[in-house]
C-alpha cells in the first residue's frame, strides 16, 4: 500500500487561525494534532494536542505538579481563557520542526519509518514541485497502525 492510498483528508489550520477554534476542533473530532498551513495551504508545521494543553497550564504548576491539587475548580474552568485572542502561530513551540511529509508513492514502511523518526502522530502526503507542495492528505498514527495491523493479518481476539 503506498501513501496516496492511506492519506485522508484531515482537518489543517493556519497559522493565523484562532487558537480557541483550533483547540475546540482538535477536541471536537479527538484529534492527536493538527496540521498547520501556510497562506499557500503548504503544510508548515504539526500543533500537537499536547502543546495546546501546555499552553492552557499555568507556568508555575508546569514547574512544580503538586500546585495543580490546590487550584480549585473554579480556577480550573479558566485555563482555557489562556487561549483567548491568541493565533495559531503563537501556540507552535519555538522548536516546532517542518511536518514530515511522505510522497505519495512511498510505501506504507516508508511512512512507517518516517513517522518512527520524527516522533509525530500524523504524516502530510504530498506532491511537490515548481510551483510548491500540494497536500494530497494525511496519514495519522492511528490509520496507520489500524492499516499495518491488518495487512498482517493481525484478528482482535474473540
Amino acid at each position: 500500500m503506498r501513501a496516496r492510498d492511506l492519506a485522508a483528508e484531515y482537518e489543517t489550520v493556519s497559522v493565523d487561525s484562532d487558537a480557541m477554534e483550533a483547540a475546540r476542533l482538535m477536541a471536537e473530532h479527538r484529534l492527536p494534532a493538527l496540521l498547520v498551513v501556510d497562506e499557500r495551504g503548504e503544510p508548515k508545521a504539526i500543533l500537537p494536542a499536547s502543546q495546546m494543553i501546555k499552553i492552557l497550564v499555568p507556568a508555575y504548576v508546569i514547574e512544580d505538579p503538586a500546585l495543580a491539587a490546590v487550584i480549585d475548580e473554579k480556577h480550573a474552568d479558566r485555563l482555557c481563557q489562556a487561549l483567548a485572542g491568541r493565533r495559531v502561530g503563537d501556540c507552535l513551540s519555538s522548536k516546532a520542526d517542518p511536518p514530515p511529509i511522505a510522497d505519495p508513492d512511498d510505501t506504507a514502511l516508508e511512512v512507517a519509518a518516517l513517522m518512527a523518526r520524527v516522533r509525530s502522530p500524523l504524516v502530510a502526503v504530498a506532491t511537490k514541485d515548481k510551483a510548491g507542495t500540494h497536500l494530497l492528505g494525511v496519514i495519522t498514527a492511528s490509520h496507520l497502525l489500524h492499516e499495518l495491523l491488518g495487512a498482517g493479518g493481525t484478528s482482535s481476539p474473540a
